[in-house]
């Protein structure tokens, strides 16, 4: 495969992500109080382990965050996890044990669950996706269109799921839009010039431009991928001259993509081509059978439902627990 975007792996930075989140959730759940129901009905030495177990087929992702949630909760209990990230669950699989305060246990549930079966749920869909490009060349990819606050654990799952990250945010790669050419078009001394050529060599020019003073204190890559989108084979036939990194199809059918990966395997440009806009999962066998590289699909991180999760409760008396 050629230079690709940033592809996460679980690290402090997805931890803190975690440990932010669950805050939030301490604010939405207790506010400066107290779980009122379990605090009365609870006796405070009751003791349990609570198994959390799917309840539907999928794959695992965040298997740490309850670790995470439960020290950050200052809960007096300890997370035991049985599955790893990526891995395949069926229904009925227990996923890991919860043993400690009963109190805490019940308390911590929601957001513990919450987190799991968020993650759980994209990696899960994913799969569904890659699953169709088996036997393609074609990679499934992630979006920008993340719920807020969630996007570096959104895309994580969507590793943990067989997918692929496409960039971080708007720092991390250049994505020149149709947006963008029509400004430069509108402010252009010669409207009439190509003016995707253009900006890839101005985006080019600027990159190789700065200086190594600030390269080196705001940790600029100079060498990020160069992406253009293109709405029509025409638009692509002056994208190729351009020789960007890589040549985003905006809403082409399956016709079309054939065709445009043929123009681009006829020119000297080695640009990869992703498809993108309207793809689901009933269209994307389709679509990687046309010979692109890469299909992005928003729906993996916008649409994706939650794993159904639950607590299976084993209250004990055991000193072990």
């Amino acid at each position: 495969m050629a230079k690709d975007f940033t592809q996460l792996q679980w690290d402090a930075k997805l931890e803190n992500d975690v440990k932010t989140l669950v805050q939030l959730a301490i604010q939405e759940d207790l506010g400066r109080q107290q779980d009122w129901t379990t605090v009365i009905l609870v006796p405070r030495e009751s003791r349990c382990r609570a198994a959390v177990v799917t309840r539907q087929d999928g794959v695992l992702a965040g298997v740490d965050s309850p670790r995470i949630a439960l020290s950050e909760i200052g809960a007096d209990a300890q997370w035991q996890p049985l599955c790893k990230d990526g891995q395949s669950i069926s229904a009925g699989s227990t996923v890991g044990n919860l043993v400690g305060s009963a109190r805490d246990i019940l308390t911590a549930e929601r957001t513990v669950l919450n987190i799991l079966c968020r993650l759980s749920g994209v990696a899960s869909l994913t799969w569904k996706y890659c699953d169709q490009t088996v036997g393609t060349g074609a990679n499934i990819y992630d979006t920008r269109k993340t719920t807020a606050g969630w996007r570096w654990l959104e895309k994580y799952a969507v590793r943990c799921g067989g997918g692929r990250n496409h960039r971080m945010g708007l720092n991390a790669a250049i994505m020149i839009k149709d947006n963008h050419l029509a400004l430069m078009r509108s402010q252009a001394d010669e409207p009439s010039l190509p003016m995707t050529r253009q900006a890839v060599r101005t985006v080019r020019s600027f990159l190789k431009g700065i200086p190594a003073e600030e390269v080196e204190a705001h940790g600029i890559d100079t060498s990020m991928l160069i992406e253009v989108e293109v709405d029509s084979l025409e638009q692509l036939e002056s994208v190729l001259e351009a020789s960007p990194d890589i040549i985003l199809l905006d809403n082409m059918d399956p016709s079309q993509l054939r065709q445009a990966v043929s123009m681009r395997n006829r020119s000297t440009c080695a640009a990869e081509l992703e498809a993108s806009g309207g793809v689901s999962l009933t269209s994307t066998k389709e679509i990687a059978a046309t010979g692109v590289e890469r299909i992005s699909v928003g729906a993996l991180t916008h649409s994706a439902p939650i794993l159904d999760l639950g607590l299976d409760w084993e209250l004990e008396s055991d000193s072990e627990i």
